[in-house]
């Protein structure tokens, strides 16, 4: 609509580029005084006029139009009011396009966008929910603007509960059920544990002991943490593919945390199991890339 509004002025004033008109039209303060407002200053000294004759005389020229509902003159300005409808069947059709609000605004600029970030075995919440939404809203306006936007969506896969998950498996699960019904009956198996330790302390000091196995590498520990995580994602998956998300092409994942140099390699390496690491033996730094197309959750 702008466009529309700087080609009349453009028909009818000499002087001035049709990129300059756009430049200056403004959306005035208030909704009273129209939808587009030109200021005609920087005409005066062109036309050698004062900026109010030159508004009445734009006024005039552009006569009326079938898009417009009238052209006030303000002092130095033409507030122009669009007709509603012709507005708000512009707009739709605008926005219908691939183009609508598109820029290059942030182009060379990479801005990293966080999502719901759930915990392994553990029902996806209404907070969950939230965030995802915010965060796909912000990664889909940051790319219409042009940046090169990196969606991160850390799961929550490392911790004591799982070692409180892996005593209370082995003590009251099975894995014809957390098969059958997977978070439901991990989450369940989770809400036992805290209820039999109450009161038995000496189930917790067992979790300890599971999930130092799984720093220290431990093949059974890792392989039943690796299986929750599974069953995790086969329903964090589906709920991501109701809401339209697609976590498995065109998202970068990057973490990057210092350690001190005494830490032995084997328990910085829980980090990215499963993942690409890079680990220099000695190193202040541990890097953990996953590329575009890898799968991450």
């Amino acid at each position: 609509m702008k466009e529309k509004i700087a080609q009349l002025i453009s028909n009818n004033v000499e002087g001035i580029e049709m990129s300059d008109i756009i430049a200056s039209i403004e959306i005035p303060p208030r909704p009273d005084m129209g939808d587009f407002a030109f200021p005609c200053f920087r005409l005066a000294k062109v036309l050698r006029k004062a900026p109010n004759m030159i508004a009445a005389d734009i006024k005039e020229a552009i006569g009326d139009v079938d898009f417009i509902e009238k052209i006030d003159v303000a002092g130095a300005y033409l507030n122009f009011y669009i007709k509603k409808d012709v507005f708000v069947k512009t707009m739709i059709e605008a926005a219908n396009t691939d183009d609508f609000g598109k820029s290059d605004i942030g182009e060379g600029q990479t801005i990293c966008i966080d999502y719901s970030s759930p915990n392994v075995a553990k029902n996806f919440h209404v907070g969950h929910l939230r965030t995802t939404i915010i965060g796909n809203s912000l990664y889909k306006i940051h790319s219409k603007l042009g940046y090169n936007v990196v969606r991160i969506n850390h799961l929550g896969d490392w911790g004591t509960q799982f070692g409180k998950l892996i005593v209370a498996y082995k003590a009251w699960g099975s894995k014809e059920a957390v098969e059958k019904d997977g978070i439901s009956e991990l989450m369940k198996l989770y809400v036992k544990f805290h209820e039999e330790a109450d009161k038995n302390p000496e189930l917790v000091d067992e979790a300890r002991a599971w999930f130092n196995k799984m720093e220290n590498g431990d093949e059974e520990a890792l392989s039943i943490w690796q299986w929750f995580k599974d069953i995790s994602l086969v329903e964090y998956k589906r709920t991501y593919n109701l809401l339209g998300m697609d976590f498995a092409s065109g998202i970068r994942y990057v973490v990057q945390v210092n350690v001190p140099c005494e830490v032995p390699e084997h328990r910085i390496l829980h980090v990215a199991l499963g993942r690409d690491i890079e680990f220099v033996a000695g190193a202040v730094t541990v890097k953990v890339v996953v590329p575009a197309g890898r799968q991450l959750l």
